[in-house]
């Protein structure tokens, strides 16, 4: 389709000022090419910019979160905890963007409204809600997997005469507690970091919850020197072991014995050992938790029994206590205090399984089994993951065919990173990759880098557009499919699915191959001249 004058013409237009696209817009100019990240917010950090509730922390320890692809940064900055708070890690992303002079070419309080493809120019013409029209020859997505939160859609919402916030969309100048009774809808990772610090604050919170999750502790705190130091001497080794385990995740340390085939008692030992490490560490226990379901059971029993220990009402215990999917196969949770917070006097769990919410009303929350009046409400449930992001925007590639349309069934990708018929445009951690099973650090860089690759591939030779071939696109598809079909991820109703946002098509959406099996596939097609890919000249 013919496109009429932009405003602005650029090599590529970058969306998102995350870690994705910081680190992209410092590769492309690296390689002297104009780019221009286009980015809602009206800061850097993605993720860590919308997500600023209470409590919000990574899941992977900090040294691991954080960028590999320059030393000098990696000495400069000091991480003050295991698991670095949002603060920390905008203050971190903000020191990135200064450090390597990224803000002259970054555009706050832009969202990119539609991205349409010109098979006349081999570009894409931006547009943006300030009107802008912009030209590129590469768009990039770098929108994140974790970006749009799940619409509230509650029955009576607009009723409510109290104070509402969503997990994704909180205040900059936080929320005062203070003698308030909250309720909290949700019980995922933002519900389960945020718990903990509201009730502390709060007079009285009540959980209104639908399907418990599993947690495991953090065990946070300052970092300890002693790994401070080994990774300080040992940081090049230590990253390299990290990109050869399957999720990308140094402390998982992935133990290849079956948990049948050892004794009960060893088992406990291992998972008590696994459970004093905190975070991760207990999915790394056996080599058959994510393929075995009665292997996988022996975890998810070893937590339950903890949950048993911790929480004293046992009628409370086990409405906590996850027996409907296996451990593992929705995201493990990482909590500081979670389960002992339903100790408090002041902290009230309603199960919805037994009490369905029918309403919120305007003085609270109205179930099957009552009434319940709150003065604030705090609505954590979740993310329209994966795909969110990129269906906010108006997507069109050859013949005016919309990615909406394209992915109606489910996202369909070449290696997660570019779509048959929408040559030039490349997902950073899209459907198909490693991406949220994997430290996201480590899938993002090691995309980037084969995006910019692949760039400067076409580059080399004049070459005017690159898209997946759809055969190439087919057999990859059913290829993350094989793989996922014999673990435990599809039995669960999870977001990687996308069970959490009604109407959604559900499939497995994430490469569970494992990031050192997805990375050689990578390498193998660029280095195979871009196999499974369409090149075309740039004559015109």
């Amino acid at each position: 389709m013919a496109m009429g004058a932009a405003d602005d013409s650029f090599d590529a237009v970058i969306v998102g000022a995350g870690f994705s696209g910081l680190y992209m817009l410092h590769k492309l100019r690296g390689m002297g090419l104009s780019a221009r990240i286009y980015e809602a917010g009206t800061g850097v950090g993605g993720t860590w910019y919308w997500n600023r509730y209470p409590g919000a922390r990574v899941d992977i320890e900090s040294q691991e979160y954080s960028y590999s692809f320059s030393p000098e940064l990696d000495d400069e900055w000091v991480w003050s905890e295991r698991y670095a708070t949002q603060p920390e890690l905008l203050r971190y992303l903000n020191h990135v963007a200064d450090r390597f002079d990224l803000r002259p070419d970054i555009q706050l309080e832009t969202r990119v409204t539609t991205a349409h493809f010109d098979e006349g120019s081999n570009r894409w013409t931006v547009t943006t809600d300030r009107g802008e029209r912009i030209s590129a020859r590469y768009c990039v997505m770098a929108t994140g997997c974790l970006s749009v939160p799940n619409d509230a859609t509650f029955p009576g919402m607009e009723t409510f005469q109290g104070k509402s916030w969503h997990t994704n969309n909180w205040p900059r100048d936080g929320v005062d507690f203070k003698g308030q009774r909250v309720a909290v809808i949700g019980t995922g990772s933002s519900a389960i970091q945020s718990i903990p610090i509201i009730a502390a604050e709060a007079d009285h919170v009540t959980v209104f919850q639908r399907t418990p999750n599993f947690s495991v502790p953090a065990h946070n705190g300052p970092v300890d020197p002693v790994i401070a130091a080994d990774w300080k001497a040992n940081r090049a080794q230590r990253r390299k072991e990290a990109r050869e385990t399957g999720f990308g995740i140094l402390m998982v340390g992935n133990n290849a014995t079956l948990a049948l085939e050892d004794s009960s008692e060893a088992r406990q030992a291992n998972y008590q050992a696994r459970w004093e490490i905190g975070g991760f560490a207990l999915l790394g226990g056996y080599g058959d938790l994510v393929v075995d379901t009665q292997a996988n059971d022996t975890a998810a029993e070893f937590v339950r029994g903890k949950i048993r220990e911790i929480v004293k009402d046992p009628a409370v215990a086990e409405k906590l206590a996850p027996k409907s999917f296996p451990i593992g196969s929705k995201r493990l949770c990482v909590d500081t205090g979670y389960y002992d917070t339903f100790n408090r006097d002041n902290v009230t769990l309603v199960d919805l399984r037994e009490e369905a919410l029918e309403a919120i009303t305007p003085s609270g929350v109205r179930t099957t089994g009552g009434s319940y009046d709150v003065d604030t409400i705090v609505y954590a449930i979740g993310f329209d993951a994966m795909t969110g992001a990129l269906g906010k925007v108006d997507i069109r590639g050859r013949g005016g065919e919309t990615l909406k349309d394209e992915w109606a069934d489910g996202p369909r990708t070449y290696l997660g990173l570019m779509v048959a018929g929408f040559p030039n445009l490349f997902i950073v951690t899209g459907p198909g990759s490693p991406s949220v099973l994997c430290n996201m650090a480590v899938a993002i860089e090691q995309h980037v880098e084969w995006i910019s690759d692949c760039i400067g591939w076409m580059g080399e030779r004049q070459m005017g557009a690159i898209e997946a071939t759809t055969a190439a696109q087919d057999a990859w598809v059913e290829h993350v499919n094989e793989v996922a079909a014999p673990t435990i991820f599809p039995l669960a109703n999870s977001w990687y699915m996308g069970a959490n946002v009604p109407g959604k098509p559900q499939v497995f959406m994430p490469y569970i191959g494992g990031f050192p099996v997805y990375r050689d596939k990578c390498n193998e097609v660029a280095a195979n001249g871009y196999e499974g890919f369409t090149v075309s000249s740039d004559a015109r």
